[in-house]
């Protein structure tokens, strides 16, 4: 039955393309996931627009229930991102004790809530090119984790949102109501 579903579902996407523009490739679908993550806005806002604007006492506001500030959120991905594009890349990740606890420990200021904000931008764009870049083989092998990096970015950008709303800094008009 799984199967039948799949192959309904993947023709119903390979139809739906007309005659002038090719079927999605994984690459294709894999950076849709990453961009649509980042910085394009479609079925979700992205982390870049979630983030825009902020200043840096809002992102450190926390409600007071041991919940993350969105700093802590924004520092956390950029530390994810950055491990796995230095494994992607063949490059040694920056040391890790395993304690995931410590991806969100960040203290910040005017200066370093906009350099957060960039090093975020940048190492998404980074995602981009590489995988741009990447062949079939590479992206075969790599494929299940670029999938989740972009679901672990759309993830948190949510809760960045949610804690937007709870603080009251989100305008509704930005896509989410």
């Amino acid at each position: 039955m799984k199967k039948i579903l799949l192959a309904a579902i993947c023709f119903g996407i390979i139809s739906t393309y007309g005659q002038n523009q090719p079927a999605p490739t994984m690459k294709s679908i894999l950076l849709e996931q990453l961009r649509t993550a980042h910085n394009q806005q479609d079925w979700f806002v992205p982390a870049i627009k979630a983030v825009a604007g902020l200043t840096p006492e809002q992102a450190m506001w926390k409600d007071g229930n041991a919940n993350h500030s969105i700093g802590q959120l924004v520092t956390h991905l950029i530390f994810w991102n950055k491990q796995s594009l230095a494994k992607f890349k063949g490059e040694k990740p920056a040391d890790f004790d395993g304690n995931n606890n410590e991806t969100f420990e960040v203290n910040f200021n005017k200066k370093s809530w906009d350099a957060a904000v960039k090093e975020l931008d940048d190492v998404l764009n980074e995602w981009e090119k590489v995988v741009e870049a990447a062949d079939d083989k590479k992206l075969q092998s790599w494929y299940s984790t670029i999938a989740h990096i972009g679901t672990h970015n759309a993830y948190h950008t949510g809760q960045i949102l949610y804690i937007r709303k709870q603080q009251g800094s989100w305008d509704p008009e930005k896509g989410v109501k």
